[in-house]
Formats: C-alpha cells, sequence, structure tokens
C-alpha cells in the first residue's frame, strides 16, 4: 500500500471536473437511489486519494478510471446487499405483525381448552374434527359415523355454548374480521 496520498487541491479539482457526470452515471447504476450513489462517488474519491499513481497513467483524463473504480464499487456494493438479508424500510415495518404475547396467548389457550372439556363428549367431538383437525362437514360426518345436518347442529350449539363460557372472547357485531395489515397487500 502506498504511504503518500493524492494532493487535496488535485483531489477537489477532480471532484470540480468529473463530480457530476460521475453522479450522474453512479444514480443510473443504483437505480436512482441518491444516496447510494453519493456514497459511492464518495468512496471513488476516496479511492483516487489513496492512489496518486493513477493521475500519471497514459490517459488524457482521469474520468475513464474514475468510471471503471465508480462501477466496480457499485457492482460491489450490490454483491454486498443481495448477499445479505433484504433490507427493511418503515413502511416494511409498519405492515409487519405485532409480536406475540406468549403469555397472553397461553391463558388463552387454557381458557379455551377448559371451555371445551366443559362442553358434552358429543358437542366437543364435532368441534375437535372440524377446527382441531381441520375436517370438512362431510369428513366429520363420516369419522362420527353421524348425518352431516348432525354435524353442523351439534357444532353451532357447541359454539354457542363457548362463547357463553368465554365471555371474555367474544366479538361483538361491530368488529369485523379484517385483514391485519390490509393496506400493505
Amino acid at each position: 500500500m502506498t504511504t503518500t496520498k493524492t494532493d487535496e487541491r488535485a483531489l477537489a479539482e477532480l471532484q470540480r471536473e468529473h463530480g457530476p457526470a460521475l453522479f450522474h452515471f453512479l444514480l443510473g447504476l443504483t437505480f436512482g437511489d441518491r444516496q447510494r450513489a453519493e456514497d459511492l462517488l464518495q468512496e471513488t474519491l476516496v479511492r483516487a486519494w489513496q492512489h496518486p499513481e493513477a493521475f500519471d497513467g497514459p490517459y488524457e483524463s482521469m474520468r475513464p478510471w474514475l468510471f471503471t473504480v465508480a462501477r466496480r464499487l457499485a457492482i460491489d456494493a450490490r454483491r454486498s446487499r443481495l448477499a445479505r438479508p433484504a433490507e427493511v424500510g418503515d413502511a416494511g415495518l409498519e405492515c409487519a405483525p405485532a409480536g406475540a404475547d406468549t403469555a397472553e396467548s397461553a391463558v388463552a389457550a387454557l381458557d379455551v381448552r377448559e371451555a371445551v372439556r366443559a362442553l358434552s363428549p358429543e358437542h366437543r367431538s364435532v368441534l375437535v374434527q372440524i377446527y382441531f383437525r381441520g375436517l370438512s362437514v362431510g369428513e366429520t360426518a363420516e369419522v362420527l359415523g353421524i348425518p352431516a345436518g348432525t354435524v353442523k347442529s351439534r357444532s353451532h350449539y357447541a359454539l354457542r355454548l363457548l362463547s357463553r363460557n368465554l365471555p371474555g372472547y367474544t366479538r361483538r357485531p361491530s368488529q369485523q374480521r379484517t385483514v391485519v395489515g390490509a393496506s400493505c397487500l
């Protein structure tokens, strides 16, 4: 590594002469991201400062050297960003679901288990098949050996009993099901 650095006046002249064109070039490489383009421009000028031998090159202008360095820095920065997880902006955070309160969900699970245990075996077996095992009404009827209408009736009355036994968990009519973060879709 060289210990000498480029003269500050030469670097300032380099920035004045080639900075705007180099910035617009980098703006295109960063898809219009001004912040990244400015960072890459600054890094390119730092490289020019660290390599005074580039000023003594066989070419008439420093522009080809600067553009080559800037392009390589942009490629390296893109590869670096692609190698790590994507950054999340503020809009992404607004759409992210809130962290679950495990203590509250554990208490709710205990309450639901207790309320389900309080149901008659007939009602409980229908709910277990439909809601816990994910079977359809027809599949539940087949598994339990009862008509589909009976499955519907038992599940209706079982849910009514659960809503009475779990008063803190019932939905009021004004509360409609909404998708969390629906505006983020």
